[in-house]
């Protein structure tokens, strides 16, 4: 059973993340992941993707025009592949594994963020973060980095609109594969739906936000926190 003091520091996480996703377009899951691998682990990565649906569909009300719905058309069937390649990952490691694995990928995310090289997006790139956002992703629930790299010098409507699009249709996948797999639980889910709230409210508050703070100041701030939980699980996953 989930003590109270958990539950308030998950759902801080999913606020927050949920906040920084929509002013920026990513955020939900660099944020919330480490933070539920080093205090719920067996809460990955279902709960946390079911959570992530419901940021992407409000993001898309307002904002579909300017989805490359192209570019998905390359990166989405990619994904199917790799999703299925992370469910099986999910299957084989333990919670304490995953957490390390969880740590990985964060670290990696922000060495990426920090990549300032240009990658033309056409199908061949497109396919690329398309299976490897499908690994990690359903492996644990950090799928956004790939396709953010590879649309982070496109205007930030753009960004943003084109990422919830993959998040929404690409976590439904990853769902998809989680729950042939036999790893998706009931617990899990009850989760993913008790968040629902905390998540549109960040959306709300990320809004807001997005007109009165600096962006680039909260991407800096979003990528100092998450490599410091980034490092903590991968410490912790060695020790």
């Amino acid at each position: 059973m989930t003590d109270i003091s958990t539950l308030f520091l998950m759902g801080c996480a999913v606020f927050a993340g949920s906040t920084l996703q929509s002013g920026i377009g990513l955020g939900l899951g660099l944020l919330a992941a480490p933070t539920l691998a080093l205090v719920e682990p067996s809460l990955l990565p279902g709960g946390l993707l079911i959570t992530s649906l419901v940021l992407p569909s409000l993001g898309m009300v307002s904002e579909w025009r300017d989805v490359d719905w192209r570019g998905l058309a390359w990166a989405l069937p990619a994904r199917v592949p790799g999703s299925l390649l992370g469910a099986w990952l999910v299957a084989r490691l333990d919670p304490g594994a995953l957490a390390g694995v969880v740590g990985v990928m964060v670290l990696l995310a922000v060495a990426a963020s920090l990549w300032r090289m240009r990658v033309a997006i056409g199908p061949w790139s497109l396919t690329t973060v398309g299976l490897l956002a499908g690994v990690t992703g359903t492996a644990t629930s950090i799928g956004g980095p790939p396709v953010a790299l590879l649309y982070q010098h496109e205007p930030p409507a753009r960004v943003r609109a084109t990422l919830a699009a993959f998040f929404l249709l690409g976590g439904a996948i990853s769902l998809g594969a989680l729950l042939v797999a036999g790893e998706l639980d009931g617990r899990q889910v009850g989760y993913g739906l008790a968040a629902t709230p905390l998540v549109v409210s960040g959306f709300l508050l990320g809004r807001v936000l997005r007109r009165r703070i600096d962006a680039g100041a909260l991407r800096r701030l979003l990528l100092a926190v998450v490599a410091l939980a980034g490092v903590s699980l991968v410490l912790r996953a060695l020790l």
